[in-house]
């Protein structure tokens, strides 16, 4: 079966309307998962752990009857330390050099807790203090899609933020628990790992039930009874994002051997059907050489058939006038993950204002960015990087404002804060600032 990804120019009467059809994405809002999910929610946060281990035994299938009380689901330190050790050299040096550069990143990212304070003329301080969440859940997805360079990239930034207590939940189903994702864990720094998963473990970090403490904040992708929850959720907690289908943008100036850029293409391709990949170039010979690699490599990849529906569905080979257009169009996408693979990567990123994460230079495949170059894999989809960021330490961490005024600062602002509650017809806050000017 060939791909038939769709060709487009800049140029065209109708380009803009096109592609703004093609950028289109919104989830699907289905009636039975969300009314199962507010059930499920109502459950835990009336009968606590009885609903999330009647749930979790039914969904995940949990084996010889289902576990009997909670307890069942907690993994201990020596079994996390017991995955790692049991891990193929390889691939434990792999998450080890992975969590060290992504630790290294993220420490740089890190806001004194001290934050600042500053005195002006008449004695009044004013500031700001920066203090870490107290507690965090993160949800891993489990069964068919385990990513332990999820539990890194959530779990790292959290601990260099100063969280006291970092909740982790995944599904196991059937009772199969990765053990990759387990060391992964254990090499982050994960406080308590709960093999739980679905709309009951988003609901327990929410409420919090007798044996899961409730968290500040939960972070970290699931399924769509997952992302459903947290939107139901967010209020009593915190949530990191919403996050819509996997994205990849291209510039290219036509010097990239073709093959890199079309295996880039398919690395977001691969994710899932509603993934998106895009390339710009301003080189019609070039796109066409694109064109002619996808089809030569297509046949060698296991995910084929997802990529095959992901580009004929949404993905795109554009031609531009130029790079300066491209850069144009790259800031109306606005894309999760933008790599400009060029001569002068540097001077048409300083053209880019919105993306979640740029790979500049044909070396810097994003791929590399998933796993180990040190920032964050969690970024904003479906457009979203026009006013949001990557997850980093900033995403656990608050500020808190310090307002300590003097006896003669309170003379002067006392007055003006009086003046303007009475415009706002607030009587007792004007009272109350004239209460400390002398007479």
């Amino acid at each position: 079966m060939a791909v038939q990804i769709r060709k487009l120019d800049s140029s065209a009467p109708d380009f803009k309307k096109t592609l703004d059809a093609l950028l289109a994405f919104e989830a699907e809002t289905d009636d039975a998962i969300e009314s199962s999910v507010a059930k499920i929610l109502a459950e835990v946060k009336k009968r606590g752990d009885a609903a999330v281990l009647e749930y979790t035994n039914r969904f995940d299938r949990i084996p010889n009857g289902g576990a009997a009380s909670m307890a069942a689901f907690d993994v201990g330190q020596a079994e996390l330390d017991e995955a790692l050790a049991a891990l193929p050299e390889a691939q434990r040096a792999a998450l080890q050099v992975a969590a060290e550069r992504i630790r290294v990143f993220h420490e740089r990212q890190k806001q004194e807790l001290n934050g600042f304070t500053f005195t002006e003329a008449d004695g009044t301080v004013l500031g700001q203090r920066v203090t870490p969440l107290d507690r965090v859940g993160i949800y891993v997805p489990g069964g068919k899609a385990t990513y332990p360079s999820s539990v890194l990239m959530n779990a790292i930034p959290a601990k260099v933020a100063g969280v006291q207590e970092i909740v982790m939940v995944v599904p196991t189903p059937d009772g199969l628990k990765n053990q990759m994702v387990l060391a992964a864990a254990a090499i982050a720094g994960v406080d308590r790992v709960i093999t739980i998963g679905g709309a009951q473990a988003v609901g327990a970090l929410a409420y919090g039930t007798e044996t899961i403490p409730a968290v500040d904040k939960i972070v970290g992708p699931g399924n769509a009874y997952v992302a459903a929850a947290k939107r139901r959720v967010f209020g009593t907690v915190g949530i990191d994002m919403i996050a819509g289908p996997s994205e990849i943008l291209v510039l290219c100036d036509g010097t990239t051997d073709p093959d890199w850029v079309a295996m880039d293409l398919f690395s977001q391709a691969e994710h899932d059907e509603l993934a998106q990949s895009i390339l710009l170039c301003p080189d019609a010979d070039y796109i066409a050489q694109v064109e002619a690699s996808i089809h030569k490599l297509l046949p060698g990849m296991t995910r084929r058939e997802t990529i095959i529906t992901s580009l004929g569905d949404r993905g795109a080979l554009v031609k531009v006038r130029d790079m300066e257009e491209a850069c144009e169009i790259a800031n109306t996408i606005a894309a999760e993950h933008l790599e400009i693979s060029a001569e002068e990567p540097l001077k048409w990123a300083d053209q880019i204002r919105h993306a979640g994460a740029m790979f500049l230079g044909r070396f810097s495949s994003e791929s590399l960015g998933d796993y180990c170059c040190g920032p964050n894999h969690v970024l904003p989809t479906s457009r979203t990087a026009r006013f949001s960021s990557p997850l980093g330490v900033y995403d656990f961490q608050k500020r808190s404002s310090i307002i300590q005024v003097s006896e003669a600062g309170a003379q002067t602002l006392g007055k003006i804060a009086a003046e303007l509650a009475y415009g706002e017809g607030l009587q007792a806050h004007a009272r109350s600032a004239e209460l400390r000017i002398k007479s």
